[in-house]
């Protein structure tokens, strides 16, 4: 079996000029204005600091760029490893989830060499709907912790354990954190009309708009609601240093189940 690997860069590169650079420069401009915040609230939710989502983002981005196999195609977080990344960062540990992402990564390698994407077409659709409409539902749950601003330190992996946690601290509900959480969600839902009327919004995604606003409100009227800056000390504004987890026989053979998780839903 002959397997040709040719990133598309390298058909694109002869011939480019400036004009196509700065046409590029502001598509990447804003595909990153999106990203960097979607990956930041990504990584929050999967457990991990928002640190580790900006690096994931800038790292993978560049990596799709250069080695991918389309001209525009982008790279960006998805919600639906959320549920996953979080239940792995809860049993196993942020070093072992590295670890179950190299292994994915193999796997995903392996599946595209003996040509197993083609199997595809053998899942039924109603599984892939369900499967879908399941991740929204442990996504959404997830959310409530934040949106209610509930004091719950450990936020278990589990659904009914999830259910559990809410439902026993409900008591310690946060009304500023509540209020912010409504009205970001007005507005979001408003966006559209919003933009017909003042047409300069129209050219700033809703998500984008709604998430400088509420800053800069919360800025403003200094409310006593959590942010990035207090939970996590801010963004750290060095480089990571780079380091490889510890393996051992007795970690991979617990990682592979996750490992597997990974790559299935990656492919």
């Amino acid at each position: 079996m002959k397997i040709v690997f040719h990133p598309k860069l390298l058909d694109t590169l002869p011939g480019y000029n400036g004009a196509q650079f700065g046409r590029d420069a502001s598509a990447g401009l804003t595909v990153g204005v999106l990203a960097l915040p979607l990956a930041m609230a990504f990584a929050i939710a999967s457990g991990m600091s928002p640190t580790a989502g900006i690096w994931t983002a800038i790292v993978a981005g560049f990596l799709i760029s250069a080695l991918g196999g389309s001209r525009v195609q982008i790279g960006g977080p998805t919600g639906a490893f959320i549920p996953i990344i979080y239940g792995i960062v809860v049993e196993y540990g942020v070093q072992n989830l590295l670890v179950a992402t190299m292994l994915a990564g193999a796997m995903l390698v392996a599946m595209g060499v003996f040509r197993l994407g083609n199997l595809i077409r053998f899942i039924p659709k109603t599984v892939v709907i369900g499967f879908t409409n399941g991740i929204a539902v442990v996504i959404f749950l997830a959310q409530i912790k934040d949106f209610l601003g509930l004091r719950i330190d450990h936020l278990p992996g589990e659904f009914f354990g999830k259910v559990k946690a809410l439902v026993t601290h409900l008591d310690t509900i946060d009304l500023p954190t509540v209020a912010l959480s409504v009205a970001s969600i007005v507005v979001l839902l408003s966006w559209n009309r919003l933009a017909k009327r003042f047409k300069a919004l129209s050219r700033l995604p809703g998500p984008l708009g709604v998430l400088i606003l509420a800053t800069g409100a919360n800025a403003i009227l200094q409310l006593p609601v959590e942010t990035i800056g207090t939970r996590f000390n801010g963004i750290p504004q060095d480089l990571p240093a780079f380091s490889l987890p510890q393996l051992s026989l007795e970690t991979l053979g617990k990682l592979i189940s996750p490992a597997l998780t990974i790559a299935l839903l990656g492919a």
